[in-house]
């Protein structure tokens, strides 16, 4: 079999005439900065989150950049996150001038470990960043609580994550503010780079809106510096479409991670294989990707025979962002964070989109069986 780790062309194959139309009437109206259909999609991700205001960008990395600035953080100032994500999460906090502070994962769920947290915090401290890492939020009862008794801004990452639930309630409308990214790899993916940013407050609301103009309020008059932040009306469109679909595609996903659950059961890898761990608080899982972790050294030996079997598999993420050369200067040794560092040589992303098949799992946990 031939298996990518995502085939984009089940989900847009059957909605291509819903975003061609799309498409042609943004080509239509002329208005492909901002505008009416960006209007649009801001009230309906708001809508979907359960927050009251949402903010179009151009990126999930310019989500957490903008939220960032939008509090005034910047040099001389701390900001919590996790060592185990993508590297924009700590990146947008060097790139304000603040500082990141890692806190160590949970090795069940490689989300943030909230009972380390309030070691780290300093007189410097200004916020968290908790990452809702691979579609599963991160413990957010503890680390509200946290950042409510040190007055300290909550910004979730839930590039990962949208539609996800702890204890009900949706990703984005937990925190001062939630970051979602619309890159097309995404569950709710756009056909090119996008973003929204949530928040709670009509003040934080305008004042995101104010930024990602740069920081012009009239037009042409500026009272503090801003970014073009500006989302595109053409992915507005799309992603409009897509999200009308999203709990569908999530509901498949969720079917297919009981069908690796049960197919890995089967096969008896329990040993060597470590299934994804849902949190007790987790009320739904958005599955942006499935990870496993691979025991015993042997993550490559079965990523190599997977790709020899036409399978996709993905490392997320090979590095833990303390152990990165760009963070040398933070003076963080591996050994700080050692659950991070431990997850970066287990994890493998395995196929978990909407239209992968039952007989395809069963292919891929087949072809780990012959390794393991």
């Amino acid at each position: 079999m031939n298996i990518p780790l995502l085939d984009l062309h089940c989900i847009h194959d059957e909605i291509r005439d819903e975003i061609r139309a799309a498409i042609d009437e943004v080509c239509d109206t002329q208005r492909f900065i901002l505008g009416p259909k960006v209007e649009a999609l801001e009230t309906e991700i708001a809508d979907y989150c359960g927050v009251p205001h949402a903010c179009g960008v151009t990126s999930g990395s310019d989500a957490l950049l903008i939220a960032l600035m939008a509090e005034g953080i910047g040099q001389g100032d701390e900001v919590i996150t996790t060592p185990f994500t993508f590297f924009a999460t700590a990146g947008a906090v060097a790139r304000v001038g603040a500082t990141p502070v890692f806190v160590d994962i949970e090795p069940g769920t490689c989300n943030i470990d909230p009972a380390r947290i309030e070691d780290r915090i300093t007189s410097s401290t200004r916020a968290i960043i908790p990452v809702h890492l691979f579609g599963q939020p991160a413990d957010m009862e503890p680390i509200v609580e946290i950042a409510r008794r040190y007055d300290l801004i909550v910004i979730e990452d839930a590039a990962q994550a949208i539609g996800a639930e702890y204890r009900g309630r949706r990703s984005g409308s937990i925190g001062h503010y939630g970051c979602f990214s619309f890159f097309p790899s995404k569950n709710l993916g756009a056909f090119g780079d996008g973003g929204m940013v949530t928040c709670d407050t009509a003040e934080r609301h305008q004042q995101l809106m104010t930024l990602r103009g740069h920081g012009a309020q009239p037009k042409y008059y500026h009272k503090f510096i801003g970014g073009n932040f500006r989302l595109d009306a053409l992915q507005a469109a799309i992603v409009s479409v897509k999200l009308r679909h999203l709990d569908d595609w999530t509901a498949q996903r969720q079917t297919n991670s009981e069908r690796y659950r049960a197919a890995f059961a089967a096969a008896r890898l329990d040993a060597a294989v470590v299934l994804p761990e849902a949190h007790e608080n987790t009320t739904r899982h958005a599955w942006n990707v499935y990870t496993v972790r691979l025991t015993g050294g042997r993550r490559d030996e079965v990523r190599s025979a997977l790709g020899a079997a036409g399978v996709g598999a993905e490392v997320y993420y090979p590095v833990a962002l303390h152990c990165q050369d760009c963070f040398s200067y933070l003076g963080i040794a591996p050994e700080d964070c050692p659950e991070s560092v431990k997850a970066a040589g287990e994890v493998l992303s395995l196929p978990i989109f909407p239209g992968l098949t039952e007989e395809q799992i069963q292919y891929i946990v087949d072809q780990i069986a012959t390794v393991v």
